[in-house]
């Protein structure tokens, strides 16, 4: 009998694959769970509008994030800190102090793991952040720090 996957069953499918099984594990197991539908013509039509939603979705996202990229990069961040002698901070300037700082100024807001900053900016003057906003699309973020 072809399912239509509803979910992952492990060692069976993925969610939204169409395979054959038993009758028997298709009726007392994966209908009773709901973890599958019977692949029948309306339902095989049903799964290729769901699929063409999520493409549209993400080329939707894809767009958006192209869009934010160049409203991201056109801009620069300023941040002050307490700095010693060479310009050497006290401590770091960190992705969620920048991440605050863009939703302050700019009313941008970015989950603070989307910066790629492992150790913090710790000296004066201008640093490039890179962002990613998509696994397609990544920006740079200008960082100004001045003295406090």
């Amino acid at each position: 009998m072809k399912v239509i996957f509803l979910k992952d069953v492990k060692g069976k499918g993925k969610q939204g694959e169409v395979k054959n099984v038993s009758d028997g594990y298709a009726h007392n197991f994966l209908f009773k769970q709901g973890a599958a539908i019977e692949a029948t013509p309306a339902n095989m039509k049903m799964l290729e509008a769901q699929k063409n939603k999520v493409k549209q979705e993400a080329a939707q996202e894809l767009e958006e994030s192209k869009q934010l990229k160049e409203k991201i990069e056109a801009l620069t961040v300023e941040l002050t800190a307490k700095a010693g002698d060479g310009g050497r901070l006290f401590g770091s300037v960190t992705s969620k102090q920048i991440a605050d700082e863009l939703a302050k100024t700019h009313k941008i807001k970015i989950d603070k793991r989307k910066f790629d900053l492992p150790d913090g900016i710790r000296s004066l003057g201008f640093t490039n952040v890179p962002l990613k906003l998509h696994p397609e699309v990544t920006a740079t973020v200008k960082v100004q720090v001045k003295e406090q």
